[in-house]
C-alpha cells in the first residue's frame, strides 16, 4: 500500500509538472500573439479597427485607404471623421448607445423614439451637448419620407422610421419641443421633456424618477454615489417617513443622506406629469407629457403643483409641501462639491430647464460623457493610469471644442486603434 500510494504521488507530480508547462507554453503563445498583433497593426490595420469601432461594419476600400493615408500622415482623428460619416455610426452605434438611457429596464434594443433621435442628431450637428439637458430642441423624420406625423401621443412617427430603415445621418431634422408639442419654449429641457423620457421617468410616481435616472445617464452616478447625511433635510416631501420601521435611526442615517439632496432639485420637476387612461391603456402607449402652465390650477393642491406632489402627504404632516417648482442644489456644499459645479450658475432656479443646465455644467456631466464614450469604443471600462489620464484629456479636449461629442468618440477611436 504504501509503494503504491507513493507511486501515486509521483504520478500526481507528474501530471501537476506538465499541466504547469503547459499552461505556460500557452501563456507564452499567447503573449506572442499580443506582441504579433501590436507590432505588425499598422495604419491600414489601425483604420480598419477604427472604422469598426466607431461604425460597427467594415470601411469600403475607399474610405479605408483614405483613413490609412491619413493615419500614416498623423491625422488620425480626421481618419476617425470618416469613419464617423458612415451611415451605421448613426442606425446602429449611437442608437444602441442612447436607447438604454430612454427606460428604466437600460434596455439598448427599444424602438427608436423622441428622446434617441434628439441625442443622434445633436452629435451629428456638433450641438453643444451641455444643451441636452435644457434646449428647446427635438429631431424629427424629414417630411418628404411620408411619415406619420409628430404626435405627442404615440410613437408611430419613429416606429415608421424604424420599419422603414431611414438613414438616420441624412433624414433627421431639427426643429423644437415648442413647435410640435403642448410645451412652452421655457418649459422645455431637452431630452428631459420629450414624450420617451416622460413615459419612462414621469409616469406615475413622485418625478423623482425622472431626477435619479438623469443623474445615472447624465452624471453616470446614481443616488447612492451621491448619499451625503450633512445636508439640510429641510425639502424632504411628506412622503417620506421619519421613522421607517418604527427607527428614526434609518431617516437620519440613511433616508436623508439621498432625499436631503434630491428633492430640492427634483422639485424642478413640480409641473410635469405624464397623462394617460389607466383603465384602458395601462401601459401608457398613447398617453403624453403634461404641463401646468401660469394659468392651470391643480383641483387637489390648489396650486400649478401636480397632484403626485403631495402623494402620502400623511407620512409625515410637518414635512416640506411643493408649492412651485423652485429648486436648490444642496450638493454645491459637502462631499459634492467635488462634482465640480460651475460657478457661473447661482445653484438655484426654477423649473427643469434650469435645473438641468445646473446639471450639464458640472464637471462630473463631462466626465461622465467622455467616459461612456471611452467604454464604447474601446469595448472595455478604464483600467489604469494611463487610461485614466486618456479620460482627463479626453475631457479637456471635449470642452475646448465647444462640447462636441464627435469629437470625443474620435479621441477614443484614436486611443484605442491598436487594441
Amino acid at each position: 500500500m504504501h509503494e503504491a500510494t507513493r507511486s501515486q504521488r509521483v504520478k500526481h507530480r507528474g501530471y501537476r509538472h506538465a499541466l504547469k508547462l503547459s499552461i505556460n507554453a500557452l501563456t507564452l503563445l499567447s503573449l506572442s500573439v499580443v506582441f504579433a498583433t501590436n507590432a505588425y497593426c499598422g495604419a491600414r490595420e489601425q483604420a480598419m479597427r477604427m472604422h469598426e469601432r466607431l461604425a460597427g461594419v467594415p470601411p469600403s476600400s475607399d474610405a479605408l485607404a483614405e483613413m490609412q493615408l491619413l493615419i500614416e500622415q498623423g491625422d488620425i482623428n480626421e481618419a476617425a471623421y470618416i469613419a464617423m460619416e458612415h451611415p451605421a455610426f448613426y442606425n446602429a452605434t449611437l442608437k444602441t448607445w442612447v436607447a438604454p438611457w430612454t427606460n428604466e429596464a437600460f434596455d439598448k434594443f427599444v424602438p427608436l423614439n423622441d428622446y434617441i433621435a434628439t441625442v443622434i442628431g445633436m452629435i451629428r450637428d456638433d450641438v453643444d451637448f451641455r444643451e441636452v439637458l435644457s434646449a428647446d430642441i427635438l429631431y424629427v423624420g424629414d417630411s418628404e419620407l411620408s411619415l406619420p406625423a409628430y404626435s405627442t401621443n404615440n410613437n408611430n412617427h419613429y416606429l415608421a422610421m424604424e420599419d422603414a430603415v431611414v438613414d438616420l445621418k441624412a433624414n433627421l431634422i431639427r426643429t423644437t419641443q415648442s413647435a410640435v408639442t403642448n410645451l412652452p419654449s421655457e418649459a422645455t429641457a431637452g431630452i428631459m421633456t420629450t414624450r420617451a423620457a416622460a413615459k419612462a421617468f414621469f409616469k406615475d410616481g413622485t418625478n423623482r424618477a425622472m431626477f435619479r435616472f438623469t443623474l445615472m445617464n447624465h452624471m453616470c452616478t446614481d443616488l447612492e454615489g451621491v448619499a451625503d447625511i450633512s445636508r439640510p433635510p429641510d425639502r424632504i416631501r411628506q412622503d417620506v417617513s421619519r421613522s421607517p420601521g418604527g427607527d428614526s435611526r434609518l431617516f437620519h442615517n440613511n433616508c436623508v443622506s439621498c432625499h436631503s439632496g434630491m428633492d430640492p432639485l427634483a422639485q424642478a420637476f413640480a409641473y410635469y406629469n405624464y397623462r394617460y387612461d389607466v383603465d384602458s391603456d395601462p401601459e401608457g402607449e398613447r398617453g403624453a407629457i403634461e404641463y401646468n402652465d401660469s394659468d392651470a390650477v391643480d383641483p387637489v393642491t390648489g396650486t400649478r403643483v401636480q397632484e403626485k406632489y403631495l402623494i402620502n402627504g400623511n407620512n409625515f404632516v410637518h414635512g416640506f409641501v411643493t408649492e412651485d417648482d423652485s429648486w436648490d442644489n444642496y450638493w454645491r456644499e459637502g462631499v459634492n462639491f467635488n462634482l465640480g459645479w460651475s460657478s457661473a450658475l447661482p445653484g438655484s432656479g426654477q423649473g427643469a430647464k434650469s435645473m438641468g443646465q445646473e446639471l450639464a455644467n458640472s464637471q462630473q456631466f463631462a466626465h461622465c460623457q467622455v467616459t461612456k464614450v471611452f467604454k464604447e469604443v474601446c469595448l472595455r471600462a478604464p483600467q489604469n493610469n494611463a487610461d485614466r489620464e486618456q479620460i482627463s484629456s479626453m475631457q479637456a479636449g471635449f470642452a475646448a471644442s465647444g462640447y462636441k461629442m464627435k469629437s470625443v468618440f474620435a479621441d477614443a477611436a484614436n486611443y484605442c486603434k491598436g487594441e
